[in-house]
């Protein structure tokens, strides 16, 4: 409870009170009266009365009000927005936000024989490299005729594939093509009636400083938004919002440009309730009433009705790879073939491809794209976009209302028509085939040459000595590479903006604050950056020097170990090499000892075992440490080698028997083992040992028990008494 005073009573602070609160007088002469909620002066004169009567009396009158909590608004504005920012303040409002995970790449099924083929290529390159052989040749001839194919697939390709790349999940979407094109851009949303359908997006922006209605569908760049805009489906509110900005639009004056990108209108009962075919209807009734210029630009695919409600324009651009049609293809085919299987023939009959609706005039022109589709570079995509639509814009300005209502209308009237009984010229038939892009039998000529390739490098890297890392091979390298960068920047046709960028960097800063690097220079650097590495990441180009800066990172990999391996064998050097030394000759002697078949007494193993822990305490004050040990591997015997040393064994174990019977020393090991039970003196037992092996090497004929292994075993005479003499010894000292 919160004690309040209103204005002239006792002290005459103010007090403010709270919609929904109950105040509560108490006073003696009133007892306790309460007080309706106050909503916009009401009860002021009631109020005004009870000041006056308690200023007369002199009497303070105590107020507890009860308030509410406040209702909470999310601050649209976040707090981390840069200080440096001079523009682009309302991005931060936006819903598109830049994404935080790249988005992966994806291959379409006829990409991928010549995908296969880049790896292979520079796999090839790299094997060269390593050889140290000079491969570039062949390996420039390799990659012109790649280029070559690339070129062919492309410029041959068929409606069902061009229909593929239109909804490739990584192709650009309106919004970042109108944020590729425009200076300034502010969204615009709602319909006025409550709603606001994600999947159209509306607003105004500025190309060259004019400013222009932007209308568009748009899909998702990953799984979640595409849920959320619903896969670019509008439903009657967005057609409704698009409507609604038209007429925006028409009353201020603005140009309108539309971008259609989707596979039709959402199609579900629910939209079908709230009208989907009367808001088409409306919208494509209500554009050819519209006084300004409109252009349209299919960026992707373009789906029957959904498409044509923002689509009745003065001009229609489509993208090289854009599709416009009446009917998906594989809906097309479930109709008439009764199977979806025969998409790709429905889809050449539909001509739904950006060459086939210019020959129908549907399409007034078609914008380039480059060599792999929009998503390769969607930069100079947008750019080309740009290009179109400011000329159809500056063609379009030169009509009057009229004129551009009358365009508008023909353009449409006359799609589909012809005149009956006028003279038509005949056409020029040729019986010639088209050339098609024999792009298996391109792959399949490139794979052997690269596989032959392959096997000349294998070969040279046999024959070759291991590549050694000098420093001048680096140097050689960084020359090289930087030559293809500046190649690169030529080809690409961005050397006069690095020329501009590195003059301005070379002037001295202006700003005396201690800032190394002016924050547009730096923005201005890291677009231009930004634009060469998507120029780079293009399928098929540069491939000699996306391959030699990988070899490059891998060198300086490389350099940046070995360096840190000679520092720290230098630290470890100073601070550990006396002791080290010492312990390291103990170990030494220990693995000798274990070599030649000597036994290690229990002080001498408790010793070494002392040495591991103390070289484990030394490289760990050194911030190193052990992590286990292994034992040495000892080389693998060749095949067959075991079962002929078990049949030489078994024939030395007869001889010792025959030797053992003979001479009667059965009862003296009888002895031996008597006295190793019961553990006696070591001495007694050796010299009952050494005098057993003595009588069985007096008996045993070491020439002949040779011959009876070499035979055994079946090895030449001379062949067979290589290094028997140890076995044999070896044997009688086990016995």
């Amino acid at each position: 409870m919160n004690s309040l005073s209103p204005s002239g009573v006792g002290s005459g602070e103010g007090c403010s009170f709270v919609s929904g609160s109950q105040i509560l007088f108490k006073k003696s002469f009133l007892g306790s009266v309460p007080l309706p909620t106050l909503n916009k002066g009401t009860y002021s004169p009631w109020l005004k009365q009870l000041e006056w009567s308690s200023s007369r009396s002199g009497h303070r009158l105590p107020i507890y009000a009860r308030i509410k909590k406040g209702q909470k608004h999310e601050y649209p504005w976040p707090d981390n927005i840069d200080p440096n920012l001079k523009s682009g303040h309302l991005s931060y409002l936006s819903h598109f936000k830049p994404l935080t995970e790249k988005p992966k790449p994806v291959t379409l099924p006829f990409e991928k024989p010549l995908v296969d083929l880049e790896k292979k290529i520079i796999d090839v390159r790299k094997m060269a490299d390593e050889t140290g052989l000079d491969f570039s040749d062949q390996i420039n001839l390799l990659e012109s005729k790649y280029q070559q194919a690339l070129k062919d697939l492309y410029t041959h390709l068929t409606p069902i594939q061009r229909l593929s790349i239109a909804r490739h999940p990584n192709r650009p979407t309106f919004l970042d093509h109108v944020l590729n094109i425009t200076e300034k851009w502010v969204e615009l949303h709602g319909d006025r009636a409550g709603y606001d359908d994600p999947a159209i997006v509306t607003g105004i922006g500025s190309i060259d400083g004019k400013s222009y209605m932007f209308i568009g569908h748009q899909k998702g760049r990953n799984t979640k938004e595409n849920i959320q805009r619903n896969f670019g489906m509008p439903t009657p509110h967005g057609y409704r919002k698009a409507l609604r900005m038209m007429k925006y639009a028409d009353h201020h004056g603005f140009p309108i440009i539309t971008f259609i990108d989707t596979p039709g209108a959402y199609a579900d009962l629910k939209s079908e309730e709230l009208g989907q075919g009367e808001a088409i209807a409306h919208n494509l009734r209500e554009m050819f009433g519209l006084k300004v210029p409109i252009v349209t630009v299919v960026i992707g695919e373009g789906g029957s009705g959904g498409a044509l409600a923002i689509g009745c324009a003065n001009k229609l651009f489509m993208l090289e790879n854009a599709v416009f049609y009446v009917a998906s293809p594989e809906a097309c085919a479930a109709i008439l073939w009764k199977s979806s299987q025969a998409a790709p023939k429905a889809a050449e009959k539909l001509k739904i491809t950006a060459t086939e609706l210019c020959k129908l005039k549907i399409a007034d022109g078609i914008i380039p794209e480059p060599l792999g589709g929009a998503h390769t570079d969607p930069t100079w995509t947008s750019q080309q976009i740009k290009v179109m639509i400011s000329k159809a814009m500056e063609e379009l300005a030169q009509m009057d209302t009229d004129g551009l209502l009358g365009h508008r209308h023909l353009k449409f009237r006359a799609l589909g028509g012809f005149l009956e009984g006028a003279e038509i010229e005949p056409e020029k038939k040729r019986n010639m085939k088209k050339k098609e892009a024999d792009v298996p039998k391109l792959t399949a000529d490139l794979e052997v040459e690269i596989e032959n390739l392959k096997k000349a490098a294998i070969e040279a890297k046999g024959k070759s000595p291991a590549p050694v890392i000098t420093n001048e091979a680096i140097e050689k390298l960084r020359q090289d590479v930087d030559k293809e960068i500046t190649n690169a920047f030529i080809s690409m046709g961005l050397q006069e903006k690095l020329e501009a960028l590195k003059m301005e960097l070379s002037k001295p800063p202006s700003n005396s604050n201690g800032q190394t690097l002016n924050p547009a220079l730096k923005e201005k650097a890291d677009k231009l950056f930004q634009e060469f590495k998507l120029n780079l990441s293009r399928p098929g180009s540069f491939l000699g020097l996306k391959q030699k800066l990988q070899m490059l990172s891998e060198v300086n990999k490389l350099v940046e170990l070995r360096e840190k391996g000679e520092k720290l064998r230098k630290e470890i050097n100073e601070k550990l090499q006396g002791q080290v030394k010492e312990k390291m000759a103990i170990l030494k002697m220990a693995r000798d000892k274990v070599a030649k078949g000597e036994q290690l007494n229990e002080d001498f193993i408790k010793e070494v075992d002392k040495v591991k822990e103390e070289l484990a305490a030394m490289l760990k004050s050194v911030n190193l440490e052990v992590v286990g040990s292994s034992k040495k591997k000892a080389p693998s015997s060749p095949p067959g080698l075991e079962e002929k040393l078990e049949k030489a064994d078994e024939v030395i174990k007869k001889e010792i028997e025959k030797a053992v019977e003979i001479t009667g020393l059965r009862d003296k090991i009888e002895e031996l083992k008597a006295e190793v039970a019961k553990g006696s003196n070591k001495e007694k037992i050796d010299e009952l040992a050494a005098e057993i092996r003595e009588g069985i090497a007096a008996v045993v004929d070491s020439t002949e028990l040779k011959k009876k292994i070499g035979s055994v075993i079946g090895l030449p005479q001379e062949e067979g008494t290589v290094g028997l003499p140890q076995q044999a010894e070896a044997g009688i000292a086990s016995e």
